[in-house]
């Protein structure tokens, strides 16, 4: 009777989650069917400003996102924490800033060796201590390890057509998203412009490579590299979303509650909008991406729709930095329209265009409409709010910077929110904090592609740090480092605070993570404490 009531026990809780190797079984809860779903949707490169919910005096129509905002709660001052990819990723997923982990600077590339570690708790394994099915679809970024024909043999990072000589195709891939709390997977291992060409569902390459294939137009372009027979550049987006909702129309027939984490490769380069959406914008093929997304983002809310499941589905809409130069911004500001708005800089930097991004929740069941909030969040506060939401007591090692929204959701005057300060990364890995107005950077220029560059002309003539007042100032004209001393000191002081804490949340002291890539990163963090220390 004891050997058939642990059968039970095995296999009952756990369910699918014991075939794929879960750790431990759910905790017992009685609510879990009252649980929300959750639906998380990361745009890549998408701007602030691209979305007429947030820019009224933008060009692109966008009228699907835009009632996720009148339905529920929009953020105007949100925040990733990178302004490039792979880092805000990371943030996302583990509830703690990427700089902590291996990669301190720069992005993975798509043959990259898997960034986050299987003991580190992830949103998905988080969520699945509750009975949640857990879903990944779309761009990983974050590394996986590929099989290779020579083990010894890694060769190029995977920036070059070369350095694809070694692996091995036919076998399944390790530590990918399966490994870190995801029930289904299906994606690709870096941006749509990075190759490996090939789609992997639960570990497994979908087809064979069967070619090589390269773009070089000025909006289509793609690394020349491996590609399988199944994988088409143009209908990767698409497919993405076709994904998400068979896999939402297939769990709503299930009493679990289920997280989908549909990550987009879009409207990144290739810029590749349908045949039917093109010159739908009356911008360039950029504006032409962004009204497709739009289009298959009201997909899948109908589909909750037709459903049911409208009222307790958690649907975040945001994206992983700031618009990118390859959108054409001559072009687009010629139309009238500004992807960043009117914040300085882009995608990379370290002034807002990098890392102030649209952020739209909606859940009705708990959000009132039409609801906007002031208050300053970060796409690391996902952990957080979702253990929050799960009523999951989250560890001492657990979600080192996430700070938990669900206070906002139900008042946005609140003052319960708990985020102290908010740490942003450039792709050079340049640093700056966000505390109330001010915003200090320690840097001279951008730390990334806008002027001033790191290494242009001059910028050794500037001062070593930024100050800006966004609340007068969010355009970062006025640098006014040297004129509040005393503000100075409290903001280095606390950069300082985070850095060596290992956290920004409440807690014991955790421990950073050693550089993996090379020392040099690592020397730019332990420069910055020196740097500070001494002003």
């Amino acid at each position: 009777m004891k050997a058939i009531s642990l059968l039970f026990l095995l296999f009952v809780p756990c369910g699918i989650l014991f075939l794929t190797g879960c750790k431990e079984a759910p905790e017992k809860d009685e609510t879990t069917e009252q649980l929300p779903n959750i639906i998380y949707i990361l745009a890549d490169d998408l701007g602030y400003g691209d979305i007429h919910a947030f820019n009224p005096n933008g060009k692109i129509t966008t009228p699907n996102i835009d009632a996720l905002a009148t339905n529920g709660i929009k953020f105007i001052d949100a925040h990733t924490s990178s302004a490039v990819c792979t880092p805000t990723r990371y943030g996302i997923l583990t509830g703690r800033y990427n700089w902590r982990s291996a990669i301190k600077s720069g992005v993975l590339t798509g043959k990259s060796k898997a960034l986050i570690p299987k003991q580190r708790t992830t949103v998905a394994s988080l969520l699945k201590r509750k009975g949640y099915h857990t879903a990944f679809i779309g761009k990983w970024h974050l590394g996986w390890d590929w099989a290779f024909k020579d083990s010894t043999d890694f060769g190029g990072e995977g920036w070059n057509y070369g350095d694809f000589e070694n692996m091995d195709f036919e076998k399944p891939i390790k530590n990918g998203p399966n490994d870190l709390g995801f029930d289904f997977s299906y994606g690709h291992s870096g941006s749509l412009d990075m190759a490996p060409y090939i789609y992997i569902e639960n570990g497994r390459p979908t087809a064979a490579v069967d070619r090589v294939t390269e773009d070089t137009g000025k909006y289509t372009w793609w690394r020349k590299g491996p590609t399988a027979s199944d994988f088409i550049h143009e209908e990767v987006t698409p497919n993405f979303f076709k994904k998400a909702i068979s896999y939402i129309e297939e769990k709503a027939t299930q009493a679990h509650p289920f997280f989908l984490y549909l990550a987009l490769p879009s409207p990144h380069t290739p810029i590749l909008p349908k045949k039917e959406w093109q010159g739908k914008s009356n911008t360039n093929p950029y504006g032409d991406f962004v009204v497709m997304i739009d289009a298959y983002v009201g997909e899948v809310v109908e589909v909750l729709a037709q459903k049911g499941l409208t009222e307790n589905t958690i649907v975040i809409f945001t994206s992983d930095n700031g618009c990118s130069p390859e959108a054409d911004f001559e072009v687009l500001k010629e139309k009238g329209h500004h992807p960043n708005a009117n914040f300085r800089g882009h995608k990379a930097d370290i002034y807002e265009g990098g890392h102030r991004v649209p952020f739209i929740v909606k859940w009705p069941k708990q959000i009132a409409s039409n609801t906007v909030s002031e208050k300053t969040i970060c796409t690391t506060d996902l952990m957080a709010t979702l253990a929050d939401v799960a009523k999951i007591d989250l560890r001492e090692n657990e979600g080192e910077d996430s700070y938990s929204l669900l206070p906002i959701f139900k008042d946005p005057n609140t003052t319960d929110f708990k985020r102290e300060a908010t740490v942003h990364h450039s792709i050079n890995g340049s640093f700056a904090i966000r505390k109330d107005q001010w915003k200090m950077i320690f840097c001279a220029g951008s730390g990334g592609w806008s002027h001033p560059k790191p290494d242009a002309d001059g910028i050794g003539e500037l001062p070593i740090f930024q100050l800006y007042d966004l609340a007068i100032d969010p355009g970062e004209q006025a640098n006014l480092y040297g004129k509040h001393p005393e503000v100075e000191h409290q903001l280095r002081q606390l950069m300082l605070q985070y850095i060596e804490d290992g956290r920004s949340t409440p807690g014991t002291k955790q421990e950073n993570d050693p550089e993996k890539y090379g020392s040099k990163n690592w020397k730019q963090l332990a420069m910055l404490k020196e740097k500070l220390h001494k002003t």
